[in-house]
């Protein structure tokens, strides 16, 4: 039987497509293989690059370096965007070896696994499976609960009374859903301010780390899956966060988004059409609605002789404390200050702060 030449063109192009398949899915297994067996070296540690730019990062970084980790086990990746990055700083003054970000995925050949820590940026494809044993995340909550940017910000912003830190694996195209394979709990105190529960996340994200790669396998066979139904978000912190709407936030509410955002961010308000930032909001217990503000609609306030401060009502029938503001073009003053310099020159016994 003679066939046309259009039929061996057509069955040349299918053996080609069925080889090209059998390659990929060859090369597919060999990635496998060497994801399941660490290849640990002969002194007992992995090879680590790390990737991290910020505070957050640092008790990782000093952690792993401490942890007998020296420029022949552990290479740091950072962004030289930003001239005050600490993790650029201890790299340089401890002559680790040092690469800016982005890199190519020769560089990860020459380390076992890839570690990242508040890095800020999402990790291609092409760079985890360069890896032999891929990479991992310390990430500052108990997944998959709060994935995001602003984990910390949100527990409290939230009233969480526990919040974590977690050692996942890096998956690509995502944030903060791969398997997990250590978490530590961590209790929120109650009056707590974000840069004292980032501190302290760092240093167990850090502690946690290196207990997870000095046993690494072990840690690697026993992973945990994330349960999606049970997944929350953390976005990235914008400014409408900070604009308080005094008729749909209770003061307990207020006062725990301050808190998250202290040291930040600070919340703002109107008054007389000037931009007026809450510099110290506090939360008076118990909540006892003072009777000049029963009649006042929300956002109403007054300020209080004894207290030496401003007295504003929320929504719920509650109410926070204003110690110092600042007011736009001027600087940080108490809520005493505020009312000798301000509220006296108005003809009115009532004031109010309002939403933009």
């Amino acid at each position: 039987m003679i066939c046309s030449p259009k039929f061996y063109l057509n069955l040349f192009k299918y053996r080609r497509k069925i080889n090209e398949s059998v390659s990929a899915l060859r090369k597919h297994q060999r990635w496998k293989c060497k994801q399941a067996v660490p290849s640990v070296l002969t002194n007992g540690k992995l090879k680590v690059l790390f990737f991290g730019t910020d505070a957050f990062s640092l008790p990782s970084l000093q952690a792993l370096h401490k942890s007998c980790f020296d420029s022949r086990s552990l290479g740091i990746v950072t962004s030289f965007k930003n001239p005050a990055n600490c993790v650029r700083t201890y790299a340089e003054h401890h002559r680790l070896p040092l690469y800016r970000w982005p890199i190519v995925p020769d560089i990860c050949g020459g380390y076992d696994l890839g570690v990242v820590v508040s890095f800020g940026h999402l990790i291609p494809e092409k760079i985890i499976r360069a890896f032999p044993n891929g990479m991992i995340n310390v990430h500052a909550s108990l997944l998959p609960r709060w994935r995001g940017a602003a984990p910390i910000i949100y527990a409290i912003m939230n009233g969480d009374a526990k919040t974590g830190v977690s050692i996942m694996k890096i998956e690509p195209k995502h944030f903060d859903v791969g398997d997990i394979l250590a978490q530590q709990e961590v209790v929120i105190q109650d009056g707590i301010l974000m840069p004292e529960l980032h501190n302290q996340l760092a240093i167990e994200g850090a502690n946690l780390l290196v207990t997870t790669i000095q046993e690494f396998p072990r840690y690697l066979e026993n992973t945990t899956r994330q349960n999606n139904d049970f997944a929350t978000f953390a976005p990235k912190i914008t400014t409408t966060i900070t604009e308080v709407n005094w008729t749909q936030i209770s003061a307990e509410q207020l006062h725990r988004r301050f808190r998250a955002l202290f040291g930040y961010k600070n919340l703002n308000t109107i008054f007389q059409n000037k931009i007026v930032q809450l510099i110290d909001v506090q939360l008076p217990l118990p909540q006892k609605l003072p009777d000049a503000l029963r009649n006042v609609e929300c956002g109403g306030f007054y300020y209080d002789r004894k207290k030496r401060c401003l007295l504003v009502r929320c929504a719920a029938d509650s109410y926070v404390e204003i110690h110092q503001l600042r007011i736009e073009g001027k600087k940080v003053m108490t809520a005493q200050d505020f009312n000798n310099g301000f509220l006296k020159q108005i003809n009115t016994t009532q004031h109010y702060f309002t939403t933009k």
